[in-house]
């Protein structure tokens, strides 16, 4: 009686051991995203960033129709887009509405959804591989370069990715215990997560494998149930997405979220590019992960764990099949994810598996648990050389704040333009909307953008651009603000491409404003 009693003891410390670990992995992963949280939307990813926080700005100040996702850098509307579900900026909107508008808010509820990520991926890891296995899982997606960048930004991909997480853990934990809590709350997780951000059906893969090997071994009951919640869902995200196609060709600008996909560009022609392995490579260099990281993650493909004991096989598997979602994810879309990178989120969690069983391999001194003060010393060592060389040398190349003079130059125009007044805005990255956004008005990016057109590249000729700029003041553009370092995907700049224009404004508008960051004119209404 008394072993079993010293047994149980012994179970429970761990197991509270086990909840202190995670909890300070969480506040580890909290601090290091919630430094980036008062940091204007003026980083790297400052374009998606704007045009996201506009949306939620329009929900607030105009109508609260979640279907009706609409920006400001198109006129003065409505300018609906064909976007994902709005689950993310409604969030935002609500909380704008109780506590006023912060653009730091939409920073901290993607770092909540973060932090729900770190927490939904230590629990699965623990339920396919072992506790000690789920700490280093948790530990590598929080210190993860990519992880923290993303997780950070005002973006809706945290909410995708913390929901399809968590989905997925419910269903593993239905696929294990059986239950209708688990699969109803899964599905309707993973269902919310894919219509908050598509990528995440690349995740889905992992139901469709547990539900093959139900069949496989001849559990069709739980097998059908599975494969009808998880139809259902993909329903309802198809649905919605048909909406989305049909709303962003049906308004002005007739702008649907999305390009450089296979079926937009064509098979031969991804083929020809190498599916832009090349910009993957660079991009996970130099932004994501750095070489270290790299490393760990390729050690742990390498080292990837035998059967646990205890463990279905199927189970140890789902990170692999994770990841080949991700990968399928990534050729259906190489040219939209090499361009915005923040859309293969989705893979963030395998690659957390990977380094975190890299870990381990590398901290363990045999193939038996050990808890050794040389593995504890090796353990401190890899941590530690993963923050440093990986972590604090990666992340801040994506948080400089590269567009700051769009910042200046937009809460210029807010200070001179009346409420009603229409804006011409043009940030340090040419077809940037940031600096409307910071204006608090509606106006154009310039040259104005919409449908198929490119506005982050310049016109070819003045007089063209000139009779651009004459039609938006027709429009009722009552303002034109341009940063002095505005160059366009070229990397021509507008004082000297498109000297002629401010020659046209020097004798039709008149100058008011004019700092070391940038220069504003007032437009006068047509005669």
């Amino acid at each position: 009686m008394a072993v079993e009693s010293n047994f149980s003891a012994a179970v429970d410390h761990k197991r509270s051991v086990d909840w202190i670990i995670l909890a300070l992995i969480v506040v580890l992963a909290g601090c290091l995203r919630g430094w980036y949280v008062p940091q204007p939307l003026v980083d790297v990813f400052s374009w998606r960033q704007a045009s996201t926080a506009m949306i939620a700005d329009n929900f607030r100040l105009g109508s609260w129709n979640i279907f009706f996702p609409e920006v400001s850098w198109t006129g003065p509307g409505p300018s609906y887009q064909g976007r994902e579900f709005q689950l993310f900026t409604y969030i935002v909107a609500i909380l704008h509405a109780v506590f006023g508008w912060h653009d730091w808010i939409g920073r901290l509820v993607a770092t909540l959804f973060g932090l729900v990520t770190v927490f939904s991926v230590h629990r699965l890891a623990a339920l396919i591989w072992d506790e000690r296995h789920a700490h280093a899982v948790a530990f590598s997606y929080a210190v993860m370069p990519a992880a923290i960048i993303i997780d950070s930004s005002f973006l809706p991909d945290p909410a995708m990715l913390a929901l399809i997480t968590l989905g997925l853990w419910l269903f593993v934990r239905h696929w294990i215990y059986g239950g209708w809590r688990d699969l109803l709350l899964g599905a309707s997780a993973f269902t919310l997560g894919a219509l908050t951000k598509l990528p995440g059906l690349g995740a889905g893969l992992v139901v469709a494998w547990l539900i093959v090997v139900w069949l496989a071994r001849g559990e069709i009951r739980p097998a059908i149930r599975a494969a009808i919640a998880a139809i259902a869902g993909m329903i309802l995200v198809f649905s919605y997405y048909a909406w989305a196609v049909h709303l962003g060709n049906s308004y002005p600008p007739y702008h649907v979220a999305g390009d450089g996909y296979v079926w937009d560009w064509g098979l031969s022609r991804f083929w020809e590019e190498r599916f832009f392995i090349d910009d993957l490579w660079g991009m996970w260099v130099w932004w994501y992960f750095g070489y270290v990281i790299m490393a760990m993650i390729a050690l742990g493909f390498w080292t990837i764990p035998p059967l646990f004991e205890g463990r279905d096989g199927a189970l140890v598997a789902v990170p692999l099949v994770w990841l080949v979602g991700g990968i399928l994810v990534y050729l259906a879309g190489a040219r939209e994810i090499s361009n915005n990178p923040w859309n293969l989120h989705v893979l963030h969690v395998p690659a957390a598996f990977l380094c975190g069983r890299g870990i381990i391999a590398l901290t363990q001194s045999n193939r038996v648990k050990s808890s050794s003060v040389g593995d504890r010393f090796r353990l401190f060592v890899i941590l530690s050389v993963m923050l440093t060389a990986g972590t604090f040398a990666v992340v801040p190349n994506l948080k400089k704040s590269e567009n700051e003079n769009a910042l200046y130059l937009g809460r210029s125009l807010d200070r001179l333009a009346e409420p009603d007044d229409l804006v011409i805005a043009i940030s340090p990255q040419v077809g940037d909307p940031v600096a409307i956004y910071y204006s608090r008005r509606r106006g154009w990016v310039f040259p104005p953008g919409g449908g198929d057109t490119d506005w982050a590249s310049f016109v070819d000729d003045d007089n063209t651009a000139i009779t651009q700029l004459e039609d938006l003041r027709h429009q009722g553009a009552r303002w034109f603000g341009v940063t002095w370092n505005a160059r366009d995907s070229e990397d021509r700049s507008f004082f000297v491409h498109h000297a002629g224009i401010i020659e046209h404004l020097e004798a039709t508008g008149t100058r008011v404003d004019a700092t070391e960051t940038h220069v504003i004119y007032r437009l006068d209404p047509p005669s």
